[in-house]
């Protein structure tokens, strides 16, 4: 059975709306399946979207773009999207054939003349989609890596820098003004502040109380336990494999409750 293609998701630059016109008609008509993700008229909001895009890791395979346009030409634009984490193909379309070598020297994927013919068009198209199969393994990779560096947490001591992971540690307490940062073998003092560190590691960890935030996988039970002498009680989080209790404030209650309810 054939595994089925994958659509090359693609943007269209050019300044000229009959020119975008045209060319989506060809990619309509098109042997090579394609998507067409979106169009600009202009370089710097097609740039800014294709930056934004690139973030999120939802860039485009392809971008076809016009090389004559008002502020940004197509050329610096190409030379710009270079820089993306995930650099598209680009194919160049443009009425005047005297930028072709500067276009290939930009690692352009294909440098088309208008009018496009669709059969010239198709095998810039069949070029891509070859380029995209073979550099496939190494983006998925680099991403990998990427996803790898999330998982650990850089922190400062005295002037040593360590990479601690994520899955070792169990919580962050805020005490006086540092943070004690809590693993099942060792526990340490780190300067950066419990703020900071919440949006640095993500979903992994839950704001238990305006002091802590909790390993969602360390969390063991939830319970209400005696919270001073005089017999008061209050909530608090049982943390494996320390077995320690710390306490969950009353906002709080519902959130860690429906997090201990969820499959790791």
């Amino acid at each position: 059975m054939n595994t089925p293609v994958t659509p090359l998701s693609v943007v269209v630059v050019d300044d000229e709306p009959l020119a975008r016109m045209r060319i989506r008609s060809l990619l309509a008509q098109a042997a090579v399946p394609n998507e067409v993700r979106a169009e600009f008229g202009e370089s710097v909001t097609a740039l800014l979207h294709l930056q934004e895009l690139d973030r999120s890791g939802q860039g485009p395979d392809l971008v076809v773009l016009d090389i004559q346009m008002p502020g940004l030409d197509g050329m610096v634009l190409a030379a710009r999207l270079r820089e993306l984490r995930r650099p598209p193909a680009v194919v160049f379309v443009t009425a005047h054939a005297e930028h072709a070598l500067r276009a290939f020297d930009l690692a352009a994927a294909d440098y088309l003349t208008k009018p496009v013919r669709l059969e010239r068009l198709n095998a810039s198209l069949e070029r891509v989609q070859r380029l995209r199969a073979a550099l496939l393994p190494a983006l998925e990779v680099r991403e990998s890596d990427r996803e790898d560096d999330r998982e650990v947490l850089v922190v400062q001591e005295r002037g040593r820098i360590e990479r601690i992971p994520l899955a070792d540690i169990l919580y962050f307490k805020a005490e006086q003004k540092a943070v004690l940062l809590r693993t099942a073998s060792d526990s340490r003092v780190i300067d950066d502040p419990l703020t900071e560190l919440e949006g640095r590691v993500g979903a992994r960890f839950i704001r238990v109380h305006r002091n802590a935030l909790v390993s969602r996988q360390a969390m063991k039970a939830l319970e209400r336990r005696a919270d001073d002498p005089d017999g008061g009680e209050a909530w608090a989080v049982q943390v494996l494999p320390t077995l320690e209790w710390l306490a969950v404030s009353r906002r709080q209650v519902s959130a860690v409750r429906e997090a201990m309810a969820q499959p790791q």
